[in-house]
């Protein structure tokens, strides 16, 4: 069967309840899927939009901590579904659906209580999907692989460096990519059979038939020892079974002319959301977010053109290798190498390197900004200086080992109050 036939025939589930806490502050107010990444979109948009694009019209999104950001970016943004096409789009937050006391366990609890929403659609297959990476995909392409192997499970998997996989969940295989083990994030982690500095890392992307899921969390839920989780407690005993595939992401990854790499990424610290957004800025990016066969949907918020105004020498609005979102004012200020989301005003005078500016931020006169990540809505006083003093910095915001500093209101209200 044809992948453009199984995808309609499947549910993209999205666990996006996780909090990501090592983005500290940046998620105090949002869940991880709902931080804002490259201009426009947030990081949950790439793995929908994959989603999307495959072919895929049945979506689910479990979402629970500190989801109200969230749930409104879905509402505005991935509202066009319709039933009478045979699509949906259902957000589920945890409600203690089962008891009175329980929310989400664990990632397959968050799949197990939603059981008999996903029954009434009636998918045969259910793609479980993290809410909280950077990449492009065809979910049809393992999807087919799935059907095809007989698998009880397949898992999407990156090859990384053996000495970087202690982070992930890591596959040992044989030459036909049956899983031989699975660990949750191993000291010591397996290499690949020809090549043992590499190892295969769980992308967080799982293929299911849909009953036999069913069965599984049925099943892992009425064990008292589980940690209702599918790396650690389902895919484990999959894998046992002996019918548990890999899916290396180099077979359905998308790639337009521009992008020499598989590009995959977890922005799940302030390091690598910051260099992951700064590198968009690049003449040739790792990550082209520009092809436009393979779109990565969002909500779009109706803003004026971005304006760069004054002609004075000193005071000229003006913009180097930096993206400038809809609604931006530069007024007399210069930018090198930044990222400004929608709406952010940077006032006369003022100079921005490698900064990562969220929406509706204002930056006062004169002010210097350097390795910043500056959350929504800040308003940067007149002449504040970040990114040249970095015992000053590490004092008054979170900075980084590398020397990124994120700024947020609290922050700046300590120092201004």
């Amino acid at each position: 069967m044809p992948s453009t036939a199984l995808v309609r025939q499947a549910m993209a589930y999205v666990l996006a309840g996780g909090r990501g806490s090592r983005l500290y502050e940046l998620t105090d107010k949002r869940a991880k899927p709902a931080v804002y990444f490259g201009g426009k979109t947030r990081i949950i948009d790439f793995a929908l939009s994959n989603a999307l694009n495959s072919g895929i019209r049945r979506f689910a999104v479990a979402t629970q901590y500190k989801a109200h950001s969230l749930i409104r970016h879905l509402q505005n943004g991935w509202n066009f579904f319709r039933q009478e096409r045979n699509e949906s789009f259902d957000i589920l937050p945890a409600s203690q659906r089962v008891t009175e006391h329980q929310w989400y366990e664990g990632t397959a609890d968050a799949v197990y209580q939603n059981i008999d929403i996903i029954e009434s659609y009636g998918p045969d297959y259910i793609i479980v999907l993290a809410g909280d990476h950077i990449y492009k995909m065809d979910y049809g392409v393992m999807l087919r692989q799935h059907v095809e192997s007989g698998a009880d499970v397949t898992v999407g998997c990156i090859e990384v460096p053996r000495a970087e996989a202690k982070g992930f969940g890591v596959m040992r295989v044989d030459d036909s990519d049956r899983i031989l083990d699975f660990v949750e994030k191993p000291a010591d982690p397996p290499g690949l059979p020809d090549r043992p500095d590499r190892a295969l890392a769980s992308m967080g992307i799982y293929v299911f038939a849909t009953r036999l899921l069913f069965d599984r969390l049925r099943a892992d839920a009425a064990d008292p020892t589980s940690s209702r989780d599918f790396g650690k407690d389902v895919i484990p005993k999959l894998v046992a079974e002996g019918n548990a595939f890999a899916h290396r992401f180099t077979r359905s990854c998308i790639r337009s002319r521009e992008e020499a790499e598989p590009y995959w990424r977890d922005v799940g610290t302030l390091d690598a959301y910051f260099d992951a957004n700064i590198d968009l800025t690049a003449t040739v990016p790792a990550l082209d977010i520009y092809d436009r066969s393979w779109p990565i949907w969002t909500y779009a918020e109706i803003t004026p053109p971005a304006k760069f105004v004054h002609d004075q020498e000193g005071r000229r609005g003006t913009a180097v290798s930096s993206l400038v979102s809809g609604g931006c004012i530069v007024s007399g200020a210069t930018l090198y190498r930044s990222l400004l989301f929608t709406g952010v005003h940077v006032h006369s005078w003022a100079k921005l390197e490698r900064a990562v500016v969220m929406p509706y931020v204002d930056i006062g006169r004169h002010a210097r900004l350097k390795d910043v990540i500056v959350d929504r809505g800040v308003r940067i006083p007149e002449g504040l200086v970040v990114g040249e003093d970095p015992e000053e910095d590490a004092r008054r915001f979170r900075r980084t080992e590398r020397g990124v500093c994120l700024i947020t209101q609290a922050m700046i209200d300590r120092l201004t109050g």
